[in-house]
C-alpha cells in the first residue's frame, strides 16, 4: 500500500479505516486498464498483507458520478482479441474486491452504470446518495454485464428485478435502489461519506478475527444449502475460539470496559 496510484486515491481515515476514492472525474471514474490493473494490486496487497485495516470504504471523486463503468474511448477500436484481453483484466478486478476479507462499505456519491453499478453490487453493502443513479446498460451497448452483474446484481435484488433491468438497461434511483434491497441507505451528499465512515468505524471497534470469519460465512453460505452454511459457519465459529480476542472480549464484557482487540 505504499504505492502511488495514478487512477486512485487511497487514504487512512484513521489507523483502522481506509477510503478508497476511484479519481478519473474527467470521465466519470470511468475504468480504463490501468485503473483496474491498480484496482487488482491494491485489493490483491490487502487481502495479503491487511496492515491493521479493518474496514474499507470506497468512493468515486466528485459528485457526478462514483464510476461509468468501462471506458468506451479506450475501447474504441479494439480488435476483439484486445476486447477479451482487456476484460480478462476487468474479471480478475472485481475477483479482487468480492474476495477481499476486509468489509467494504460503497459510498455511492454519483451515477454507477455498467461495470460501476457491476462494482456497487461487488461490494458488502451500499450507502448512497439522494442523486445517486444506477443503470447495467451493457445490452444497450451489444453486450451483457460481464463484471459479475448477472450474479452480484441478481443476489442483491432477486432474479425477476435483475432480469427487469438488465435486459431492459433502464436507470434506477436511489430510492428504488434502497427499496430493492441493493443500497442499505440513502443519505443527503453532504452526510454520505460522514455515515460511510461511521459505520466503518463501528465495524474496525469490533473483533477484526470474528468480523472477517462472519463475512466469509454469510457469503459462501449463501452459496451452499442450509445445511452444508449450517456447517461452514460452525467452521468459521471455531475459528474465533482459541482467539485472544474471543478471550478478551468476555473479559471487558465481565469487567465493564471497552474492549482492545488485537486482531489475534
Amino acid at each position: 500500500m505504499h504505492r502511488i496510484y495514478e487512477t486512485l486515491l487511497v487514504k487512512r481515515h484513521n489507523s483502522h479505516v481506509l477510503c478508497i476514492t476511484l479519481n478519473r472525474p474527467e470521465v466519470a471514474n470511468a475504468f480504463n486498464t490501468e485503473m483496474a490493473h491498480e484496482i487488482i494490486n491494491l485489493f490483491e496487497q490487502l487481502a495479503l498483507a491487511p496492515k491493521d485495516i479493518r474496514a474499507i470504504v470506497l468512493t468515486g471523486s466528485g459528485t457526478r458520478a462514483f464510476c461509468a463503468g468501462g471506458d468506451l474511448k479506450e475501447r474504441k477500436g479494439m480488435t476483439d482479441q484486445a476486447w477479451q484481453a482487456q476484460h480478462l483484466v476487468y474479471e480478475r478486478m472485481v475477483r479482487a474486491v468480492i474476495g477481499c476479507p476486509i468489509p467494504i462499505i460503497g459510498a455511492i456519491n454519483g451515477a454507477a452504470y455498467g461495470g460501476g453499478c457491476e462494482l456497487v453490487a461487488a461490494l458488502d453493502f451500499i450507502y448512497v446518495s439522494e442523486t445517486a443513479r444506477f443503470a447495467q446498460t451493457e445490452v444497450t451497448l451489444g453486450i451483457i454485464p460481464g463484471a459479475g452483474g448477472t450474479q452480484t446484481l441478481t443476489r442483491a435484488i432477486g432474479e425477476r428485478r435483475a432480469k427487469e433491468l438488465i435486459l431492459s438497461g433502464k436507470v434506477f434511483s436511489a430510492k428504488e435502489a434502497f427499496d430493492w434491497g441493493l443500497a442499505n441507505a440513502v443519505y443527503p451528499q453532504n452526510d454520505l461519506m460522514i455515515k460511510a465512515l461511521e459505520i466503518a468505524e463501528k465495524i474496525a471497534a469490533n473483533a477484526p478475527i470474528a468480523v472477517k470469519q462472519a463475512k466469509q460465512a454469510i457469503h459462501k453460505g449463501l452459496q451452499m444449502s442450509l445445511m452444508d452454511g449450517l456447517s461452514f459457519e460452525i467452521e468459521a465459529y471455531n475459528r474465533t475460539v482459541p482467539t485472544h480476542d474471543r478471550k478478551e472480549g468476555i473479559a471487558s464484557f465481565n469487567e465493564k470496559r471497552p474492549p482492545s482487540f488485537k486482531g489475534i
